[in-house]
């Protein structure tokens, strides 16, 4: 914990803004709509969806109304008075400064940011999840009729609090996707808990339960899938990053019947922006596989996408 404590200390120094309050929210255990609602006792009114993207970095407090939120959860998270404000002010200036792009979290990055603080109010979470992220392995297959048919992952994650003893899975099914049909299926070491499901935004959150309470600095390895085959013909599969570091691998595999005529690995921004870094990838003719490695990720979107025809 005093690592914890020690880290926390340092962001209220350094900043960025956000990285120091979604530490303070992890230190103090509370999740946004706990703090929406003493703010709003205080007589300060802040949209859960707000909150989160100051903890993300997707927006910077700006409006008076805003700042004197700050002001309140400098209180409420109990760090020194002006520790957070002060890093909304660039040098020598006030904390007025706009809001510059920075890259968000999954939900956000392919835009169901408000729709997840619905889909995850009440459960209770902490901000962050007290996880880090050191490996992600992705393979995803596409069926016959094209569709997105499964997605399994593993997952190996450090600790950065004690206690941790769950994680929240989230799969967003292409167009067309009817979540009532798409199966969670826990894998190794964790079990199924609280699933939640979005039919219009075509989402699924399903909260995997560990054996055993992680302590600060363990490690943990588990495995989880989602069987989907719901939607219509998939073009693409991509994940959003928080974090920077770490290694992520994703492979899609094709079914012999629905073949793409082309293959490339991706990166973009945000959800609106245009791809870059685009390269072309060459299916693996026995196994009709693609893949990708990154090593050390860095905060944003990477993805494979595909042409039929």
């Amino acid at each position: 914990m005093s690592d914890d404590r020690d880290e926390l200390s340092r962001l209220l120094r350094t900043g960025p803004f956000h990285s120091a309050l979604r530490a303070a929210l992890a230190a103090r255990g509370l999740p946004l709509h706990r703090v929406q609602h003493r703010l709003a006792a205080r007589g300060i009114k802040v949209g859960v969806t707000s909150l989160s993207y100051w903890q993300q970095g997707a927006r910077r407090p700006q409006r008076a109304e805003s700042l004197k939120a700050v002001r309140e959860l400098e209180r409420i998270l109990r760090v020194p008075d002006g520790s957070l404000g002060r890093l909304l002010a660039p040098p020598g200036g006030t904390a007025t400064e706009p809001p510059r792009p920075t890259a968000r979290p999954y939900r956000s990055l392919v835009g169901v940011g408000a729709l997840m603080e619905e889909l995850l109010a009440g459960m209770g979470l902490p901000a962050d999840g007290g996880l880090h992220t050191l490996g992600h392995h992705e393979r995803v297959r596409v069926g016959a009729r094209r569709e997105l048919l499964v997605r399994d992952s593993e997952h190996v994650v450090r600790a950065h609090r004690d206690g941790v003893d769950r994680y929240l899975a989230i799969h967003h099914g292409d167009p067309g996707c009817d979540p009532a049909r798409v199966r969670v299926r826990a894998g190794e070491n964790c079990r199924t808990g609280r699933v939640r499901r979005h039919r219009e935004a075509g989402i699924v959150v399903a909260e995997l339960l560990f054996d055993t309470r992680l302590r600060t600095g363990d490690t943990y390895v588990f495995g989880y899938g989602f069987e989907d085959g719901t939607a219509g013909p998939s073009r693409e599969y991509l994940r959003g990053f928080s974090y920077a570091g770490g290694q992520y691998m994703l492979q899609v595999r094709f079914d012999g019947a629905a073949m793409p005529v082309r293959c490339v690995r991706f990166s973009r921004t945000g959800p609106q922006a245009p791809r870059a870094g685009v390269a072309d990838l060459t299916p693996n003719g026995l196994h009709r596989s693609v893949h990708l490695v990154e090593q050390g990720v860095r905060r944003g979107i990477l993805g494979i996408g595909w042409d039929w025809e």
